[in-house]
């Protein structure tokens, strides 16, 4: 997986959001894969602390397991798009079984966002899904769940390549967790040092 998606990438996938057009200086920082308890709620506390906002690619499963945290993600100003219910691969997944788990999430909670898990999706369920949502991609992946990357690498790549309007992502999960806190808070610091907003993907 690219940490920076290659311009020939965004090309093929023209329909597809790699980074946000805006006149505002701020980024986009969003994590995929919560809510998890012991996680999600370090990482809401991070964004309390530096007044940032996010958006959050919930799984459906989590969000029925956790609806507290569901609740606390948007009672603070942050928002929530669509990662499937179960983190289905697209690429092993037929169009018809991924829209159905697309929908699943429905369910839980409605959203006009969607982010493919993996950054793994076919063609004919890009048409599929791109009639009923936004579907968000990234122009940094952070690779906090590599173990084979420290924490100050890991921060290293968000803030390599930063620039306004880019789509940040981080994994609210066990396995990113020592990386994603380190990361994180060093580039909120790091934006609040610069007066660029956090803002959520509309």
């Amino acid at each position: 997986m690219f940490s920076h998606p290659p311009a020939l990438l965004k090309q093929l996938y023209p329909s597809l959001v790699w980074e946000i057009e805006t006149s505002k200086k701020e980024v986009f920082i969003t994590f995929d894969d919560g809510p998890t308890v012991g996680v999600t709620d370090k990482v809401l506390d991070l964004l309390k602390q530096f007044n940032a906002n996010a958006t959050f690619f919930c799984l459906g499963k989590n969000i029925k397991r956790h609806p507290f945290l569901k609740d606390r993600i948007l009672v603070e100003g942050h928002k929530i798009g669509n990662h499937t219910y179960n983190h289905l691969n697209g690429w092993k997944s037929s169009t018809v079984e991924y829209s159905k788990d697309t929908q699943l999430f429905e369910e839980e909670y409605h959203s006009a966002l969607f982010r493919p898990p993996y950054g793994k999706i076919k063609r004919s369920q890009i048409a599929a899904i791109k009639k009923k949502y936004r579907i968000i991609m990234w122009s940094i992946l952070s690779m906090d769940y590599n173990k084979s990357i420290s924490p100050e690498e890991c921060k290293a790549i968000c803030l390599k390549k930063l620039q306004l309007g880019s789509i940040v992502v981080f994994h609210d999960s066990k396995k990113a967790e020592k990386n994603m806190l380190f990361a994180l808070k060093g580039l909120l610091k790091y934006c609040q040092n610069q007066g660029i907003k956090c803002s959520v993907i509309e």
